[in-house]
């Protein structure tokens, strides 16, 4: 019989990177002095470390509230010490959260709630958390600041999942323990029409009725992007439960930002992996959007006038 935990997987990134700088024997004790840091913090929340994972843990808790207190403190800490570091040895943190029923066994823990956090570790970028939606909902009155990434297709699941970004920078740590209503999770917009791209001067207006449509390199595709980091046929748009979809095709991957989200950390990153695009926002082909040469298309599902970003106008 399984209990109702909350699983957090803590991953380093670039540590590859690392390695090649330091050598075998350094990086290892660096990464090694990290992941024994990560596992303490998680303790001193009331978590519980399962395992170490190489660059990474993976770590259990009794509640979403003292999971989510633990992953906000990693990030804000581990920030600050990277600023401190030479750039090519800063390994950032990206978290997946999850909640459900978890069986453990000899120690191990096993469950949906694991996978989910694990494929959503995977999925953050750095300096990110992602939180599964029953993560949220758990925080009750305890408000804590996230952003509704909207229904993301994770790898080993028959439906899309509900995802949020929960924000750690320490100017909104104030909000962390005031009591909120909580954003509630954006649901497919029944009433989608009509998407708007626009990329440079090229701008287009498409139905429902004329979806699916394909943004990619060659005359195949509808809205054609011509840029060499930009696959044949990069990305498909179609209408799939009353919702505008985005599935990534690439080679060299798929960016999402909406309106509302600046900044790279707020930027979703699809391999292969698909989206719901709602309002306006950005799409970056083959490169992220926090690149300022990345060919980028704007999107508006909302009726509204797309308007081009400045480095898209500035071209």
């Amino acid at each position: 019989m399984g209990v109702n935990s909350t699983i957090v997987f803590a991953d380093l990134t670039g540590s590859s990177r690392v390695f090649e700088a330091m050598g075998n024997v350094r990086a290892t004790e660096t990464v090694t002095r990290l992941t024994q840091w990560i596992g303490s913090i998680c303790q001193a929340h009331g978590g519980r470390v399962v395992k170490s994972l190489g660059d990474g843990v993976f770590a259990t808790f009794s509640n979403a509230a003292a999971a989510t207190h633990a992953v906000i403190e990693l990030q804000r800490y581990h920030h600050k010490r990277l600023m401190a570091w030479p750039v090519p040895l800063r390994m950032a943190l990206q978290i997946g959260v999850a909640s459900g029923e978890v069986l453990e066994v000899e120690g191990d823990c096993f469950g949906d709630a694991v996978n989910l956090a694990s494929r959503l570790s995977d999925l953050a970028g750095p300096g990110q958390i992602w939180a599964a939606d029953a993560v949220i909902a758990q925080m009750g009155e305890v408000g804590v600041r996230h952003r509704d990434l909207g229904l993301i297709t994770i790898r080993g699941r028959s439906e899309m999942s509900a995802v949020h970004r929960i924000d750690w920078q320490e100017e909104l740590t104030s909000f962390l323990t005031v009591p909120a209503a909580l954003t509630p999770t954006r649901l497919p917009d029944s009433s989608f029409g009509q998407i708007e791209l626009a990329w440079l001067d090229v701008r287009s207006m498409f139905r429902t009725e004329e979806l699916p449509i394909h943004l990619g390199r060659v005359n195949d595709a509808q809205f054609m992007v011509n840029d060499p980091r930009v696959s044949r046929l990069h990305a498909r748009i179609e209408l799939r439960s009353g919702s505008c979809v985005l599935t990534d095709l690439s080679t060299y991957g798929t960016w999402v930002r909406f309106h509302g989200n600046d900044g790279p950390s707020n930027e979703i990153a699809l391999r292969r992996g698909e989206c719901v695009l709602h309002g306006s926002g950005e799409i970056g082909l083959g490169a992220p959007l926090s690149d300022i040469t990345a060919p980028t298309i704007a999107f508006n599902t909302a009726g509204a006038q797309v308007q081009l970003s400045r480095r898209e106008v500035a071209r």
